[in-house]
Parts: structure tokens; sequence; C-alpha cells
């Protein structure tokens, strides 16, 4: 399911600045944010923001350069960090008056990303001392995501109170920044974990428990067991899992099983019935529910639309 702020308003023709990369800026005292929109095809268009930026489209698709990583395509509910200082170079293959393109741009300032990591690492250390909570804006697979719902939820908060008025504006933007940085640091860790897990199975506590669950999706996974695995109590690993990845345990395995469905249902023989049971879930009235919760529509016209 693609997961995306709530839709912001183009801009009128009259009010456009230029067709390509229009920018509206929002200043408060803790982040910039911007609105870039594109009305006509363009190639190689750079763009230098100076800080670290956290861009996130909304509609159409961008192709990205940016220095020592191959080009890719940018598409909506998908976010890039760009390190600081750092220009990138965007094609607009297929905008045009009726289908422009429209991101947005959240500036950071250095102090405010120095002082969160500071903060989660001296009050809440991630599970393993060697590797420390930090802010990742190199490795290509931790800078270009797809938006979990949590920092989609944020990204509304802050493009809200941008637009807002009111005396404790700035306070608010100040807390709702520093959410957003966590967010975004939980979501890189999952990248590091989700899809790397063999890399780091002997090395880090969580990613045991990782490919244990991928390894044992069509079996009863219980939290003791995961707990177990991690060398914690229960209560402990539930507790630092959630804050160092931004879900549960639970809300984990229940993703990899909806994921393993997903494939399945693309599958042209397999019926949902089927399906329920081998991606590990024993009710098919709890499979539904828990499938058009997550990802929007039922199994049934999911499998209809992606069935090969």
């Amino acid at each position: 399911m693609v997961h995306l702020p709530a839709p912001i308003a183009l801009l009128a023709p009259h009010q456009l600045g230029t067709l390509v990369e229009n920018r509206t800026v929002y200043s408060l005292d803790a982040f910039e944010l911007s609105v870039f929109e594109t009305h006509q095809t363009a190639h190689q268009v750079p763009l230098h923001l100076g800080q670290v930026v956290l861009t996130t489209m909304l509609q159409g698709k961008k192709v990205m350069h940016l220095a020592g990583r191959e080009a890719f395509e940018y598409l909506p509910g998908e976010s890039v960090v760009v390190g600081e200082n750092e220009t990138m170079h965007i094609d607009f293959p297929e905008a045009d008056a009726a289908t422009p393109t429209q991101c947005l741009a959240v500036a950071i300032p250095t102090d405010t990303i120095r002082q969160t990591v500071d903060l989660l690492n001296e009050e809440y250390p991630r599970a393993e001392a060697h590797q420390p909570w930090q802010l990742d804006t190199v490795t290509p697979a931790h800078a270009h995501f797809h938006n979990p719902p949590e920092l989609t939820g944020t990204l509304e908060r802050l493009v809200q109170l941008s637009r807002s008025t009111g005396r404790i504006k700035d306070v608010l933007a100040n807390f709702t920044i520093q959410e957003m940085l966590v967010r975004l640091m939980q979501t890189q860790a999952r990248q590091l974990l989700f899809h790397n897990y063999r890399q780091h199975a002997t090395s880090h506590r969580f990613a045991a428990v990782v490919q244990y669950v991928k390894q044992h999706l069509t079996e009863q996974i219980t939290v003791e067991k995961l707990a177990e695995l991690a060398c914690m109590s229960k209560a402990t690993f539930f507790r630092v899992f959630k804050r160092e990845l931004g879900l549960t345990p639970v809300e984990f395995v229940i993703q990899e099983r909806l994921a393993e469905a997903k494939r399945l249902l693309r599958l042209p023989a397999a019926t949902v019935a089927d399906v329920c049971f081998r991606a590990g879930f024993n009710n098919t009235a709890y499979f539904q529910k828990l499938f058009k919760q997550y990802e929007g529509i039922t199994p049934g016209l999911y499998r209809k639309q992606y069935a090969a």
C-alpha cells in the first residue's frame, strides 16, 4: 500500500513563477519545508538546498541522479534522503500541465540532527552498542525507501504546521521535526535488518529474530520465542524492538505474512483460502480483515488486479 501525506492543492497556472521546480517555501525556526511542482518535461535540472533534506514524492514521476549512485525512478509514496551540500540532478520525463510532479522537501538543521541523535544514544540506546543511532545519507538502500505509515503521518503534521498560524506553532514544529528524525532513523534501521538480515545475523540480535520469522512464517511464532532469540526478557524485547524499528514484533510478523500473501496472490492458480494458510494465517476472516486494513483492498480484489 502506498502511504502518502494528505494531498496539497496544486498551484493555479497564474500562480506559478516557473513551470520547472516551482518552489513554495514555508520557513520555521525548526525547519524549512518546500513544495516543488513541475508542469513540463525537463532533464538534468539541478537542485541544491544546502542542508540535509528529506524529500517525499506526492505525485508524478522523477528520475533522480545523485553523486555515487545509479539513476533511479522516484515515485509517489517514496522518500529520498539527500546529504548536506549534495546537489540533486532531476529528470521529469512525464511532467506536463495535465500530469505535473509534486514533491515535499524538508530541510533539517545540522544542530537539530546532532541533538536528536545524541539524545537517543544517551537515553534510548539501540540494542547493539556497536550500531548507535545515526542518520544515514550515504548508503543508497537506506536513503531511498517506501514510506512507512508512521513517517507519513509525521510528514503530514509538518505540512499542517507549516501552513498554519498560531503563537505556539514553532514550539510544536520543534517537537515534530524531532519525531520525524526518529521515524526516519527507525525506517533506516528496518532497511538495514529486514533486507540484509543474513549479513547481520551473527552480529545483531534483531537480525536473528528477522531471520527466524522469515524461515518460520507458516508456524506459530510467539513473542516469547523471539525474545529468547534476542537474549532479552519478553518485556525488554518488546519495548526495545518497537523503539528501534518503529513497530512491534507482532506487527512485524503480520507484515511479513502479508508480504508473502501478496506474492502468492499474484500466482494465477492461487485461491484466497489457499493463500491465507500458506502465508501463515489460520483464519480466513481474520486474514481478509488484516489484508484490507494494511493494503486498502481485499485479497480477492488484489488478486484480480495483480495476478500474472
